[in-house]
């Protein structure tokens, strides 16, 4: 295939890129370095199959530009920091919803097949029914960055069957590994190294969530986008996360553990009932049995993810 990577430099657009490029196909890559890293797509720079573009998507001549003879688009681009929404919406607004509509408009006129994109299970809310399938609804996200990707989930589908091409929306869990620049275990060891004898944590830490390591994620976006591509959808949603959840206190017991520390732990007590900040959905494990009937299902648990991600990220950078 000739596949455009939206956020390809990105946590887990290069994980992505690597797997493509190890089966053959031809990429380019489409990254403002906002949040990516060149260093994560480096060993590809100078192969014959890949091409890298450094653009804006909030620039629609960027996007129609990188389009261009591509027959799929995997677009994972996008703000992944789910508290910014309580004090930048604007900007969950430009860098998930304006973006994806730049693309769309992209697509319609350039003939693309295939759209796969990366949305999250923020889009359930607080979901009365865990686990949680696909057909779940209403649909009420709690935080600004649920609501955009609910948003872009909306505008694809309607993009989708009015311009004829087809697109395959994944609903992440907390999706975490090597080259992760965010969230809770890189929070922790962080806060760790800059005091190793006490770690705050966000919230009351029953917060109960679903991980998935990112080469798991990786294998399921594909295998998934293969099925789907045989199948007659216009457009379809898959779940991709772990069948078990982990709590945010075991998380800091595993981190403590990894980096040889017994730190005290600081609950700041959070809002609403125990939440980390505002937004934040408590208690969050996705049904992926739709998914597995695809043949996917995770090598790891979520206990196992994310012990093996702490170790990933503790270890010295080599490039």
């Amino acid at each position: 295939m000739r596949v455009l990577v939206t956020g390809g430099a990105g946590f887990i657009g290069s994980h992505l890129v690597d797997r493509l490029m190890e089966l053959g196909h031809s990429v380019r890559v489409l990254d403002d370095l906002s949040a990516g890293s060149l260093d994560n797509i480096k060993r590809w720079l100078d192969n014959e199959r890949f091409e890298f573009v450094k653009g804006d998507m909030k620039d629609p001549e960027v996007v129609r530009k990188v389009v261009d003879g591509v027959d799929v688009v995997f677009h994972l681009a996008a703000n992944p920091e789910v508290r910014i929404g309580s004090q930048s919406p604007e900007l969950l607004y430009e860098t998930n919803v304006m973006i994806t509509y730049n693309m769309l408009n992209a697509m319609r006129d350039s003939g693309v097949k295939y759209l796969v994109f990366t949305s999250s299970s923020t889009v359930y809310g607080d979901a009365e029914v865990i686990p949680t399938p696909e057909d779940y609804a209403p649909l009420e996200p709690i935080s600004v960055y649920g609501g955009a990707k609910l948003a872009a989930e909306a505008l694809i589908s309607g993009y989708a069957h009015t311009f004829g091409f087809r697109a395959l929306i994944f609903r992440l869990a907390n999706i975490i590994g090597e080259r992760s620049n965010h969230g809770v275990i890189y929070d922790f060891i962080n806060k760790l190294r800059r005091n190793p004898k006490e770690l705050e944590i966000l919230g009351d830490g029953t917060q109960r969530k679903s991980y998935l390591h990112v080469s798991d994620t990786v294998e399921g976006m594909l295998k998934i986008f293969e099925h789907f591509k045989k199948s007659d959808k216009t457009v379809d949603f898959y779940n991709l996360g772990n069948d078990d959840w982990i709590t945010v206190r075991e998380i800091a017991h595993i981190v403590s553990e990894e980096m040889k520390l017994s730190p005290v732990f600081k609950f700041t007590g959070g809002v609403d009932g125990g939440r980390g900040w505002k937004g934040d959905v408590k208690f969050m494990r996705l049904s992926i049995e739709k998914a597995k009937k695809t043949g996917w299902r995770p090598r790891l648990n979520s206990y196992e993810a994310v012990r093996r991600t702490v170790r990933e990220l503790l270890q010295p950078k080599t490039f």
